[in-house]
């Protein structure tokens, strides 16, 4: 897997006069130890292609299209590459987009992708991960079938690519408009060879949703496709060839024909927009003027390493690349939608302007919620408020804030109103470009709809099993919901509102079965689930949400004190959670959720309910074994290999959890502005906050010391088993020392619960 790190070195010296040697070692320094074949194999679900920090394109090879494991398009267990598409997800359990995919050639034309069994029966091609490279905003590998070098990179809203072709006198590449992912449709697509070196067209796809499910995508994506050296083209539609220079249909195909000399490098820009072709132009013209594909390189390293170099750590390298690449994955997502003209479709059908903001998609709230957005606020606070403001703009445009939304449509996927969390965490941080008053009555509004199980919730107090399927799951994670509205609400001086909706927080103690200590269904009679079964987990019938009662049952951020009480005190909890992490038996049920993965015991680190369980001994004064935990999950679910994530990325969840972890905090209530003690796995980590820098410090840091023994806070003793945010902000310096053996935390202080704020 060296190969990654061992190109990167070459690529400031092809770079020209653009690079001076010190950018020189700051590129080979950070963007060397990022390694974005992490997460390709196993379930990562990640991909290795070009993007920009948050930009709307992705260009990146695709090598499947059907399967779990192919949502982002490729997985590192396959041996040939279909076609290199412009948009893919990152980490997510759906698959959508793969638009507008490009194919370099050579020799008969071919216009079926071929299979993997019989990848030479089609315009696939096989290839090697020997001669595969990638690193951020570059990709490059080698069409082995082809003799072709392919590299990418991209800007926020276009894809460059560079193709090295041998001498041929039938060189070619493919652009086949009817790509999708297997559970997608194409409904439209059209393209007009507006000149001999530019294609302009139109994808209209139906994606996300699966067989008898409510919400898809209704995704337009708008293109313009410039090519260096002129050819001529070959349309076809259905495969069959048509003598115009423009199609549309379903299946529309064009096959650029032009002679190449050896070693001869074609280049390709690719713009796209969710408005029109009109506005793809501009995005291509204004981002990538020129044909210099070194200097646009330059430019998306340049923007990754300004991002990256954030967060300096001191680390072993395969640390540091476990670490890099996590947060290189956090900063992916969530992706840019306007164009460079502010343009962008909205969720009510009409084209809007992203007038004093950026326009963000692609927010999985579900995961994201819990540490990615909590990240943000530390890292990129302005694009936290550009985030509320594109939630606050599907508010105006549908009546309701998001909850996965994707291009211009609400996929509803997951449960919860999770943007709340998001909202309230900026707003208690100081993070208010926005209109808090609109954003306050979005977030009651969202909270007093009448669907997913909102309504059974105001007619009984809690969500009866027998009324609403997945009801626990979903009634626990308006809790917390409801927890951060009432907070913000009296911040605003609406008691009344505080006091409806933190009786609606608390409401998590009707879920309590006290003959199992375990969260259970409670029906519209007042009973528990009877039978009831604590390892059942299911995606049809069920009181769970990718999960099971165990992984459920310690999901009341917002009160633990109070949850503890529940289980009787400090003992009782702490052996429910050494029970959690030490059974034996496995997850069962029909249907079982493939994303309960990453197993420890039934802790399922591979999906984010569990995210913050290790942490909860640090509330019973335990801190130690929150030590232990974190340092086998840190060491055994997280690597630098293909698979080295034990589940889903999910838009950079399980990659953010890592990079906070790592540097010995997390926000186990991810809106509390409180980051509570874990484990640290480097041994020194600073963070650029404007003008001030964070520091952590591990002394004695190594695999058998494991534990904390001490801390210091700016040099003094300090004995609280947490930081505030804004000590973070003030550039607090934390030192943690370190030794083979648990440390002494008697009368350190707790936590803090913030349910009686």
């Amino acid at each position: 897997m060296a190969r990654y790190f061992a190109l990167l070195l070459a690529i400031p010296f092809m770079m020209g006069c653009g690079a001076t040697d010190s950018s020189e070692h700051g590129h080979v320094e950070v963007l060397g130890f990022v390694n974005p074949f992490i997460g390709t194999g196993g379930h990562g679900h990640t991909f290795p292609g070009a993007a920009y920090p948050s930009g709307m394109v992705q260009v990146s090879p695709d090598t499947g299209l059907d399967g779990w494991d192919w949502c982002a398009g490729y997985h590192y267990s396959d041996s040939s590459i279909i076609g290199f598409s412009h948009t893919h997800l990152s980490g997510t359990g759906r698959s959508d987009l793969l638009d507008v995919m490009i194919m370099p050639t050579v020799g008969k034309i071919k216009l079926d992708e071929g299979t993997k069994t019989r990848p030479a029966e089609g315009y696939r091609s096989r290839f090697s991960h020997d001669e595969e490279v990638a690193s951020p905003g570059y990709y490059k590998v080698k069409l082995q079938d082809y003799d072709i070098m392919a590299e990418l990179t991209a800007s926020p809203r276009c894809g460059f690519h560079r193709y090295t072709f041998p001498a041929s006198r039938e060189s070619h590449i493919v652009l086949d408009l009817s790509h999708h992912y297997a559970t997608d449709s194409v409904l439209l697509t059209s393209l007009k060879v507006a000149d001999s070196c530019t294609i302009t067209g139109e994808r209209h796809t139906r994606g996300w949703g699966e067989p008898g499910e409510k919400y898809w995508v209704d995704q337009h994506v708008f293109y313009a496709i410039k090519v260096s050296k002129p050819f001529s083209a070959s349309v076809s539609v259905d495969d069959h060839a048509v003598g115009e220079q423009q199609a549309s249909g379903r299946n529309v195909k064009a096959v650029l024909n032009f002679a190449t000399a050896k070693s001869e490098m074609v280049l390709v820009k690719v713009g796209i927009s969710p408005v029109s072709v009109e506005n793809a132009l501009e995005n291509l013209s204004t981002e990538i003027p020129a044909w210099d594909f070194n200097e646009t390189l330059t430019q998306a390293q340049l923007k990754w390493e300004h991002e990256l170099k954030k967060i300096n750590i001191t680390a072993p390298d395969k640390t540091k690349t476990i670490f890099y690449t996590a947060l290189y994955h956090s900063l992916i997502t969530p992706y840019l939608f306007n164009d460079v003209n502010k343009q962008y479709p909205g969720f009510d059908g009409h084209i809007h302007k992203a007038e004093g903001f950026s326009n963000y998609t692609a927010l999985s709230l579900w995961d994201t919620f819990r540490a990615m957005n909590p990240l943000l606020t530390i890292l990129e606070p302005g694009k936290v408020n550009d985030i509320i403001q594109s939630m606050l703009a599907q508010y105006d445009q549908t009546g309701l804030l998001p909850v996965w939304p994707l291009w211009s449509s609400e996929t509803n996927c997951m449960i919860g109103y999770h943007s709340v969390p998001v909202i309230v965490d900026a707003y208690f941080k100081g993070i208010r470009n926005y209109d808090v008053n609109k954003a306050y009555e979005a977030m009651k509004h969202s909270a007093m709809q009448d669907g997913s199980g909102v309504k059974e919730l105001k007619q009984f107090g809690y969500i009866p099993f027998d009324r609403y399927n997945k009801s626990v799951s979903t009634a626990l994670e308006y809790c917390y919901d409801d927890w951060c509205i009432a907070r913000m609400a009296k911040d605003l001086g609406r008691n009344d509102d505080y006091d409806y909706f933190m009786k609606r927080a608390m409401s998590y103690k009707t879920y309590f079965d006290r003959d199992y200590k375990l969260m259970n269904g409670f029906s519209s009679t007042g009973k528990f689930r009877r039978p009831f079964d604590p390892l059942f987990a299911s995606y049809g019938q069920s009181d769970w949400v990718e999960g099971n009662a165990w992984q459920y049952s310690f999901f009341v951020p917002h009160d633990i004190p109070g949850l503890i009480n529940l289980h009787g005190g400090n003992q009782n909890f702490e052996q429910a959670l050494d029970t959690l992490f030490g059974m034996v038996a496995k997850p069962q049920g029909n249907d079982m959720p493939v994303d309960i993965s990453g197993l420890i015991g039934q802790y399922a680190h591979g999906n984010e309910p569990s995210h913050h369980i290790a942490y909860l001994y640090n509330y019973i004064g335990k801190p130690w074994k929150t030590q232990e935990k974190l340092h086998q999950i840190m060491s055994t679910l997280y690597t630098d290999q293909p698979d080295g994530l034990s589940g889903n990325d999910d838009c950079g969840q399980m990659s953010a959890w890592y990079v906070f972890s790592a540097m010995g905090i997390y926000p186990v209530n991810p809106a509390s502005g409180v980051y509570v003690f874990g484990e640290p796995m480097v041994t020194e980590a600073a963070i650029k906050i404007k003008d001030k820098v964070f520091t952590m410090k591990a002394t004695g840091l190594s695999d058998k010391n494991i534990y904390i023994q001490s801390v210091k806070l700016n040099g003094n003793d300090y004995h609280k088993l947490y930081i505030t945010h804004q000590e973070v902000l003030d550039g607090a310096s934390l030192e943690f020392t370190m030794g083979p053996k648990p440390g002494n935390f008697d009368g350190a202080a707790l936590p803090p619960s913030m349910q009686k704020e």
